[in-house]
C-alpha cells in the first residue's frame, strides 16, 4: 500500500492506492464543499479548440479524479464544429495523461460526464438550445435541491477575443440562471491589445456581465452577493505563486529585508527554449510583450512587491496589487531590450522569420527585457527587471531577488546573498548564501539553503496551474483572477510602448535560436544592477543529502 499526498491550493489529500485501484480520502471541508456542488454545471465554450482539449478538459479530470467534482457533475462542450460525441470524448481523452494511480475507470467517468453541443456564437437560438440541453442534463442529475438559487452554472470562455462579446451576449441572454442563481464567466486572455481595445473590450463585456452580482434571492445561509467575471491568469494558479504570500507574510526573516535598504534588484524571467513552431502568424499579432510581459510576468511583480493585505479577502489582497501597479509609470523604449531570434549556429533550427506563417521583414520581438520601478517607500530605486524570450537556451521561470552588498565586507570575494524561486520546472525556493569551505581552509565559497519540492515533497502531487484556478472559481474565491481596474493598469504600463514599437517599426536585436538571447541584454540588466556569479550553477538535488 502507498500514500500519497495531493496539494491542490489550501487543501491536502491523503490517496491511498495499491497497485490496481485508486481511493481518495478528503477532508471533511471538501467532503462539505462536494455536497454545496451538486448543483453546478460546467460549460466550456470554444470545446473543439486546442486550449479546451490541451488545459480545460485535463484540468477538470484532474480535479474529478481527486472528489473535487460532484459524481453527478455534468461538463457541456459547445463549439461551431460539428462532432460526435463519441469522437469528441475521444479526443479528450488524447490529450488526458493517466497517472498510474487512477484506475481507467475514472477516466471513462469522467468522459461520461462530457456531453458536446454544437452552435453559433452569434445566433440566439444557438444558447437557447444549448440551455435547454443544460436544463435537461441539470434535471438528470438531480442534486441536493430544485431551488434556482442553489445552483451554479460555470461558463468557461476558451475563446479568441474575436467572438468574447457575442459568446457573453449569447450566454447571458440565452444561459443565465435566473432566481438568484449564480453565474460565473471564466474569460481567457488575451483581453485586448492594447489600452483602448481592453477598454471596449470591458465596456462590452461588463454591458452583460458584473464584476459583482446582487442575488436578490440568496438563501439565508449564503451571501447576498458574489463575483461574475473570472479573468484568469494561469500564472496566478502556479503552485510557487500561490506561495509567495505564505513566504513573505508567514516568515518573520523575510519581512525584515522585504525592502529597498536590503534588496539591490529583483529579476523575473521567463525563457522557452523552442520558438514558435509553426505558429508564428498567431504570435507575430501580439508579440512577446503582450503575450508574457503585461500579464503572467506584471502579475508576478505585484504580488512580490504588494503591501500585506488586511486580510486574505479577495479584494483586499487584489486592492494591494493595484497600489503597486499605479506606482509603476509606463515602461520607455530606453528601459527596454528587444530581440528576435535567427537560425541556430548548425542551421538545424529555423529562424523567426524562416516560419512561413510570419508576415515578411517582420519587426515583432520574440524577446524582450524591461525596467519596472516601482515609487513608493518600499521600492523606490529598486529595479524590477522582466525578461522574456523564445528560443533560448533552456526553459524555466524563476524570480531572483538579489541583495545588496555586505557593508565592511570582511571577504571581498564573497558575492551577494541570492533568494531564488523557481516556478517551472524543478520548483524550489533557495537562498545562495556565503560559507566557509570544509576542512583546514579558510577559503569562502557559495553554497545554498535549498528547499527543493522534489526533495522535501516527495509525494505530493502538485496541481496544473488551471486546476488551481478552477477550483477557486468552483469555490467563489476571485483573489488569483484578475480585476477589471488591474487590467486597465497593466494595459497603461505597455500601451505607450507597444504603440512606439509598432508605430515606428523598431528594428529588434538578433540573437541566435539556442543562445541567452541579445548581446546587449547582459550589459542591459548589469548597467541597472544585477551582478552575475559565473561559479556557480544551481542544481536540483536527486536524493537526501547524508
Amino acid at each position: 500500500m502507498v500514500q500519497t499526498t495531493v496539494v491542490i491550493g489550501q487543501f491536502v489529500f491523503h490517496v491511498h492506492h495499491p497497485s490496481v485501484a485508486y481511493h481518495v480520502v478528503p477532508s471533511a471541508s471538501a467532503r462539505a464543499r462536494a455536497c454545496l456542488w451538486n448543483g453546478v454545471s460546467n460549460t466550456v465554450l470554444g470545446a473543439s479548440g486546442d486550449l479546451a482539449f490541451k488545459k480545460t478538459y485535463p484540468a477538470l479530470f484532474g480535479l474529478f479524479a481527486n472528489n473535487y467534482l460532484p459524481n453527478n457533475v455534468q461538463i457541456v462542450g459547445y463549439a461551431r464544429s460539428p462532432i460526435a460525441l463519441p469522437d469528441f470524448r475521444t479526443r479528450i481523452s488524447s490529450k488526458i495523461k493517466l497517472p498510474k494511480s487512477v484506475a481507467a475507470s475514472t477516466l471513462d467517468a469522467f468522459l461520461a460526464a462530457c456531453t458536446y453541443v454544437s452552435g453559433k456564437y452569434d445566433d440566439s437560438k444557438s444558447f437557447e438550445q444549448l440551455n435547454s440541453f443544460v436544463e435537461t442534463l441539470e434535471a438528470q442529475a438531480g442534486g441536493s435541491t430544485d431551488n434556482p438559487a442553489d445552483k451554479t452554472r460555470i461558463f468557461y470562455m476558451a475563446l479568441p477575443p474575436s467572438v468574447f462579446i457575442p459568446a457573453s451576449k449569447g450566454l447571458k441572454e440565452g444561459c443565465y440562471l435566473p432566481g438568484g442563481g449564480k453565474n460565473r464567466l471564466i474569460v481567457e486572455k488575451p483581453f485586448g491589445k492594447d489600452l483602448e481595445s481592453s477598454e471596449v473590450l470591458g465596456k462590452s463585456l461588463a454591458a452583460h456581465w458584473k464584476e459583482e452580482e446582487v442575488r436578490p434571492f440568496a438563501p439565508p445561509n449564503q451571501p447576498n452577493r458574489y463575483c461574475q467575471i473570472y479573468r484568469i491568469d494561469h500564472y496566478l494558479g502556479k503552485e510557487m505563486v500561490k506561495s509567495l504570500m505564505v513566504l513573505r507574510f508567514a516568515n518573520v526573516m523575510f519581512g525584515a529585508i522585504w525592502n529597498r535598504n536590503h534588496i539591490n534588484n529583483i529579476q523575473i524571467t521567463f525563457k522557452e527554449k523552442f520558438g514558435t513552431d509553426g505558429r508564428g502568424g498567431y504570435f507575430d499579432e501580439f508579440g512577446i510583450i503582450r503575450d508574457i510581459m503585461q500579464n503572467h510576468l506584471l502579475q508576478v511583480l505585484t504580488v512580490l512587491a504588494m503591501e500585506r493585505p488586511v486580510t486574505l479577502n479577495a479584494e483586499d489582497v487584489r486592492n494591494e496589487k493595484v497600489k503597486v501597479l499605479r506606482a509603476i509609470r509606463p515602461v520607455s523604449l530606453d528601459d527596454t531590450v528587444l530581440g528576435q531570434y535567427t537560425a541556430s549556429a548548425d542551421k538545424k533550427e529555423p529562424g523567426y522569420l524562416d516560419d512561413p506563417t510570419v508576415p515578411h521583414g517582420s519587426v515583432t520581438p520574440t524577446y524582450a527585457a524591461h525596467v519596472l520601478k516601482v515609487s513608493n517607500e518600499r521600492w523606490e530605486g529598486v529595479p524590477f527587471i522582466l525578461k522574456a524570450g523564445k528560443a533560448l537556451n533552456e526553459s524555466k521561470v524563476e524570480i531572483r531577488i538579489q541583495f545588496n552588498n555586505v557593508a565592511g565586507n570582511l571577504y571581498p570575494g564573497a558575492v551577494r546573498n541570492e533568494l531564488v524561486i523557481r516556478l517551472q520546472p524543478n520548483e524550489a525556493v533557495y537562498m545562495k548564501m556565503v560559507n566557509k569551505e570544509p576542512g583546514l581552509s579558510s577559503a569562502v565559497h557559495v553554497t545554498e539553503l535549498d528547499l527543493s519540492y522534489e526533495k522535501r515533497y516527495k509525494e505530493a502531487k502538485i496541481p496544473d496551474a488551471y486546476e488551481s484556478l478552477i477550483l477557486d472559481c468552483l469555490n467563489g474565491d476571485h483573489s488569483n483572477f484578475v480585476r477589471n481596474d488591474e487590467l486597465e493598469l497593466a494595459w497603461k504600463i505597455f500601451t505607450p510602448l507597444l504603440h512606439k514599437i509598432e508605430g515606428e517599426r523598431i528594428q529588434p536585436e538578433l540573437y541566435e535560436f539556442g543562445t541567452r538571447g541579445p548581446a546587449s541584454a547582459q550589459e542591459f540588466i548589469t548597467n541597472h544592477g544585477f551582478l552575475r556569479d559565473e561559479s556557480y550553477k544551481w542544481v536540483p538535488p536527486t536524493a537526501p543529502r547524508l
